[in-house]
């Protein structure tokens, strides 16, 4: 844990708990939120060939995740730390604005 806390500059366990938590209820809530959006939009398993499907859901998937993710990140009190995450996520996916971004690791 201690070199988890110095790679993410984290000061205290608390902290380092509560961003686990972020991250759970985010993965969870992004992936239950993903299905009544791909529904909405009328993309379903019954209507639409796999190959359309799935990496349709996946790229909705990640979309969802990364917003999610600077949500409840802000309402857990860490907005700071995820969207510092962000912006590296940003950078290695080549967006020009955050393609100078540099992580203090």
């Amino acid at each position: 844990m201690k070199r988890l806390k110095e790679k993410w500059n984290i000061e205290s366990n608390f902290q380092l708990g509560i961003i686990f938590t972020v991250f759970a209820v985010n993965g969870s809530l992004a992936v239950a939120l993903v299905k009544p959006i791909m529904n909405f939009i009328g993309l379903n398993k019954e209507l639409v060939s796999g190959f359309l499907f799935w990496p349709i859901r996946i790229l909705l998937m990640f979309i969802v995740y990364q917003i999610l993710l600077i949500v409840i990140g802000t309402l857990f009190g860490q907005h700071e730390f995820f969207w510092n995450m962000q912006k590296k996520t940003l950078a290695r996916l080549g967006v020009s604005r955050f393609k100078n971004y540099k992580n203090e690791e």
